[in-house]
């Protein structure tokens, strides 16, 4: 922060909202909060549109409810004014997003003695806010606080300015003028590669499955074929992690841990989100014309579910898990239909049982540390606190099944023609058994993150028992 001039308390300090007060746009949230309760008000906006940006922005603030405790504040300037405000400075709230939403922030910060914002008639930017500013406080009878090239109207209206995070333009501005500034943290590529979930990619491993079954993976075209399947996979699932965080803004910061996300810290604004998720699902679209039509159909399936899991089923009992587990089905589709491979039936049972096991941990730990009172839903969920004991069961059962599963195919005459000592390979059971069980002990201690599968490929026994059972797959596969 650089310090370039003295402020009057004779002189009131007006403070943008938007960008400035908080490192988002309300705009923006507020339309993926409308279209989180209902989708299909995406074929209202636009008609809202067509009668001005204030009437959008009023029709929206009528249907949500904005939570001003939680938005992601610029802690070092909210200090600032937290300090002008104890020295008796009166600070005033004037912003271009809805009233209802501005007056929530007012009321929550206790700082402002006034607020001006938009009317459902009157969208209060640029030259209109300096004007109102203007008329209410005489010509340079006010400071402004603001962030992006809106404000430079404002700016040049007001007495003094302070420059928080600024665009271009408003950058431009302050160098030219010398204003007060307050820079936001600098965004680092830690934070990029956290906007994509790189470390989700692993379970796209799954679609090299088919082909390593088949005894067929050394096989180069093979091998490409599935690499390229594995490629799409990723960059589509980090294209919809993107637009889930956007959609999971509210619930995301009432978390211990989510809400250090990218975008609901505010560390990347939503625009920049969006245009990285369409640009992740055109590189997706693009990879499908280098393989079989029947991928592209695996890939489409894939990006229809994850988008109806984060808009819908995700808050629905029971179907969320089983979405999940047929989510890392889809995978195994994907990785068949891109090497033009067979694909077991004994494979996809084993799978589904599986993971969705894996699926029951991550509700029941989000159970487990949930503060939603009994008899009612934790929050973006169909799940309730007294519902923890029937899900670790659930999720027990399903890990034997899926042991089950796999003993009876290892006994079954399909196995044949693939191993000619298929009693090298009866210790996978076990090895399973005991990889999925310890999950759900550890679960059970409170010890579990809440995604088991990132956690089995970085804890060093899971780690140890899943090469061993490779090992014992190759050896077998050689002998």
């Amino acid at each position: 922060m650089n310090v370039r001039a003295q402020h009057s308390k004779e002189i009131p300090l007006a403070v943008d909202l938007d960008g400035t007060l908080v490192s988002t746009d309300l705009l923006w949230e507020s339309v993926f909060l409308l279209l989180r309760k209902n989708p299909l008000f995406l074929f209202l906006l636009p008609i809202w549109l067509l009668s001005g940006k204030a009437h959008l922005k009023s029709e929206i603030a009528r249907r949500v409810t904005l939570d001003a405790a939680h938005l992601p504040y610029r802690q070092d300037f909210l200090a600032f004014l937290y300090g002008q405000h104890a020295s008796g400075r009166e600070l005033v709230l004037a912003t271009a997003a809805a009233e209802p939403f501005a007056k929530a922030v007012a009321t929550q910060l206790g700082i402002f003695s006034a607020v001006h914002s938009t009317s459902p008639s009157n969208n209060l930017a640029a030259q209109r806010k300096a004007s109102l500013l203007s008329n209410r406080y005489g010509p340079k009878g006010f400071d402004y606080a603001g962030n992006d090239h809106a404000d430079v109207a404002v700016f040049e209206a007001a007495r003094n300015s302070i420059v928080v995070a600024p665009d271009t333009r408003a950058h431009r501005y302050q160098r030219t003028h010398g204003c007060q500034r307050f820079d936001a943290k600098p965004t680092g590529l830690k934070t990029y590669i956290k906007m994509l979930r790189v470390h989700q990619w692993l379970k796209n491993l799954l679609v090299f499955a088919p082909a390593v079954l088949a005894h067929n993976i050394l096989d180069p075209q093979t091998f490409l074929a599935s690499f390229i399947a594995f490629v799409a996979f990723s960059i589509s699932a980090s294209a919809i992690y993107i637009l889930n965080d956007i959609i999971d803004l509210p619930l995301d910061r009432q978390h211990p841990t989510k809400r250090n996300r990218p975008f609901a810290s505010g560390q990347l604004s939503i625009p920049f989100g969006l245009s990285v998720s369409a640009l992740l699902l055109l590189g997706a679209a693009a990879i499908c014309f280098f393989l079989p039509p029947m991928f592209a159909a695996v890939i489409a399936i894939y990006l229809v579910t994850t988008t109806a899991y984060s808009l819908v089923i995700k808050r629905m009992l029971l179907l969320d898990v089983i979405c999940l587990a047929g989510l890392y089905g889809l995978r195994l589709l994907g990785g068949k239909a891109a090497a033009s491979l067979p694909l077991s039936f004994w494979l996809m049972a084993f799978a589904l049982f599986f993971f969705l096991s894996l699926a029951f941990v991550k509700r029941y730990v989000e159970l487990q540390f949930s503060t939603a009172d009994e008899g009612d839903r934790i929050a973006g969920r169909g799940y309730r606190p007294e519902d923890i004991q029937v899900v670790g069961q659930s999720g027990v059962a399903s890990a034997f099944a899926a042991s089950l599963v796999l003993s009876l195919y290892i006994q079954s005459s399909e196995i044949k023609g693939l191993y000619s000592e298929p009693w090298l390979i009866w210790p996978l059971v076990p090895i399973v058994l005991y990889i999925n069980m310890r999950v759900w002990i550890l679960a059970h201690r409170r010890e579990m993150v809440d995604d088991p599968v990132v956690f089995m490929a970085t804890d060093w026994r899971s780690q140890l028992f899943i090469g061993l059972g490779a090992l014992l797959v190759l050896v077998a596969t050689i002998l």
